[in-house]
């Protein structure tokens, strides 16, 4: 056997031999170990057999040939790489272009400035077929070459030009021809996608622009365009460059309108949506047609869904090009008609900071430009109180909301009660940074418990407040937080948060299992009450609790309420002036047809303001099978239909 050494290190071989020799005598040796050769071994790749496999060998192959590119290549401004060509009209075909010459590069530095993947500075600057950076920016080099130059920089310039003229002759002219007709092939169509161009798509009936970055996405955001034979008009196409737009001017000013839209959600946002919303579903994104208040709040949407966040850049006067910002979260959704865009129709979804909403952030977000604002999405992230769902809002169906500025007037409760209840709900939202408990952020809360029988304004009570101050409610129940104890104190936190974030209203309305005193047998609910106690001890916000007795409350609540109000079976009186308020809210003219003498009887029926308003409803059904308005007799047939009976009590 032959043994070949990189090199001859003598008294390690000598070493190794005897351990092989020993080791061959079948003598047990291990407390020998031979020294390791300093030095290299090199292994060489074997010829494929016939199935194509290889292995490493040690003998140095015998087809190798010196490299083309030396000392002598390294003179020339120019390395043209060929290979085989098959095509039928020519033998050779240039597989790449090796730019060396410094100067070329410099003027390169201008003619590509700033396309992705290119850095004209480099010491080896290749380009490879079908040389997409030139034949986008072929008029920057035509313009390149007609500048003033000196005069090897000028005869390095026109080597260039004239080794891509042949070589692209018959790209160009067909790219020019194509875009004179308005069509283009699939083969052919990344001549028209620049890097950099503002492309143009509609996804869900809603025109949206962005920035083209390369063949594998706008931004992180992946795209289709389906395979088609021959050529296709470019205006047809799923996405295409904006400038191709046959209404130019006016989708791009419907998209600046947007934008200003766009950009004045930024932040936080309270206001009313009506129409599709999109959420997540276990097989991806479900749809959901929505009528709610809704939250606007990007900040939100990043604390609450760390898996899904968006991207955002503060925009200030020096960071103005920072105002696109890739929105990578969305869910990929894939339509045979259309492209895979994400749900924001593939544009960067721009959110800026408004002060004081990240903290430290001092500095007012610089307005967009036109620029921008064109390539602000169609959608923004937010939360909807009805549903209690993070979901992705379009911004055409997002409008101001119309405030109630009557609710809290038509409350049926004592005058002074409601100037107490508007007065404190209004002292906590201005001054809750005020006070503090010995220990930081404990007890900064207003907790008010509103107890007494169904249906006599608790629940009404805690929504007129929030639209008189135009503060959200957040509504939610014991069958909302879930009944494991883990889960409900994830909820509860979470809905805690919120709500202080929001300076909304929070309402747990029949809250009596968390008010209940707690007892040695029931420990999962002494857990629950637990978790609710420690929790609510940290809330900074305004709480309403509902209960519909109050005669075993814990202890511990007692303590953590700062206001208890009872509220009594409504007196006829009461419930006159609730019956005036339903048939006032019902009817589509300023006043209702009703007499004092037909409301004196209404409030006669010893009934709750949620039964006032069953039997409202039912008699409005009527009224309306029967082609009329309104009346007493409709009503009068609903109360005895369902046998209510006249209370004698005058109040």
């Amino acid at each position: 056997m032959t043994v070949i050494e990189s090199s001859p290190v003598t008294a390690a071989r000598d070493a190794a031999s005897k351990l092989v020799d020993l080791t061959m005598n079948g003598d047990d040796h291990s407390d020998i170990k031979p020294g390791m050769i300093s030095d290299t071994k090199n292994l060489y790749q074997s010829k494929p057999d016939n199935r194509g496999r290889t292995t490493w060998v040690d003998t140095y192959p015998d087809d190798l040939e010196d490299p083309a590119e030396n000392a002598e290549t390294a003179r020339y401004a120019l390395l043209i790489r060929n290979s085989k060509c098959y095509d039928g009209r020519k033998k050779l075909q240039i597989d790449s272009i090796v730019i060396q010459s410094p100067l070329l590069k410099q003027v390169l530095g201008t003619v590509l400035k700033n396309y992705p993947g290119i850095t004209p500075t480099l010491e080896r600057l290749a380009f490879s077929a079908p040389f997409q950076p030139f034949v986008h920016r072929w008029k920057n080099l035509i313009e390149a070459l007609e500048a003033d130059h000196d005069p090897e920089t000028k005869a390095h310039l026109e080597l260039l030009h004239r080794v891509l003229e042949a070589e692209l002759r018959d790209d160009l002219k067909a790219r020019d021809d194509y875009i004179l007709n308005g069509v283009i092939t699939h083969s052919t169509i990344w001549m028209i996608f620049e890097p950099g161009t503002t492309v143009f798509a509609n996804k869900d009936s809603q025109p949206c622009a962005a920035k083209f970055n390369n063949d594998r996405g706008l931004g992180n955001t992946r795209f289709t365009i389906w395979d088609f034979g021959g050529t296709a008009n470019i205006t047809k196409l799923t996405t295409f460059p904006l400038e191709y737009h046959p209404n130019l001017g006016k989708v791009k000013d419907k998209l600046i309108a947007r934008g200003k839209v766009f950009e004045a959600l930024s932040g936080y946002n309270y206001k009313s949506y009506q129409g599709i919303a999109i959420g997540d579903g276990p097989w991806g994104p479900v749809k959901y047609n929505m009528d709610s208040r809704i939250i606007i709040d990007t900040y939100a949407w990043n604390r609450f869904n760390p898996n899904k966040q968006v991207n955002l850049t503060t925009l200030t006067k020096s960071n103005k090009k920072a105002a696109v910002v890739d929105d990578s979260d969305d869910y990929d959704e894939y339509d045979e008609d259309e492209d895979d865009y994400d749900d924001d129709c593939y544009s960067k979804e721009d959110d800026i900071e408004d002060e004081g909403q990240v903290e430290g952030e001092k500095s007012a977000p610089a307005p967009l430009n036109d620029d921008q604002l064109l390539l602000c999405g169609a959608s923004v992230k937010g939360y909807s109180l009805r549903n209690k769902k993070w979901l992705t809002f379009s911004i055409g169906s997002v409008k101001d909301i119309k405030w109630n500025e009557d609710a809290f007037d038509s409350l049926v409760l004592p005058e002074d009660h409601k100037e107490l209840i508007l007065a404190l709900t209004e002292s906590q939202v201005a001054h809750k940074e005020t006070f503090d408990d010995v220990i930081q952020g404990k007890g900064k809360g207003m907790i008010m418990l509103l107890f007494g029988p169904p249906g006599v304004g608790k629940t009404l009570t805690a929504e007129s407040v929030a639209e008189s101050m135009k503060a959200p409610l957040y509504m939610m129940s014991a069958g909302d937080l879930g009944l494991d104890s883990s889960e409900v104190e994830s909820s509860l936190s979470n809905v805690l948060e919120m709500a202080t974030k929001w300076n909304a209203i929070l309402l747990l309305d029949e809250a009596d299992v968390f008010l209940e005193q707690r007892s040695a047998h029931d420990l999962e609910r002494n857990k629950l009450v637990s978790i609710f106690l420690r929790i609510l001890e940290y809330y900074e916000g305004i709480l309403f609790l509902t209960s519909n007795r109050v005669d075993n409350i814990d202890a511990a609540f007692q303590s953590r309420i700062h206001i208890s109000m009872q509220y009594n079976e409504l007196s006829t009186s009461s419930r006159r002036h609730v019956w005036n308020n339903f048939l006032t809210a019902s009817s589509k003219a300023k006043k209702h047809g009703f007499g004092d003498d037909e409301l004196d009887k209404l409030a006669d029926y010893k009934m709750n303001g949620r039964e006032i308003k069953n039997v409202l409803k039912t008699a409005q059904l009527l009224a309306s099978k029967k082609g009329a308005g309104l009346g007493y007799e409709h009503v009068k047939s609903v109360l005895a239909i369902e046998k209510r009976h006249v209370n004698n009590e005058k109040a």
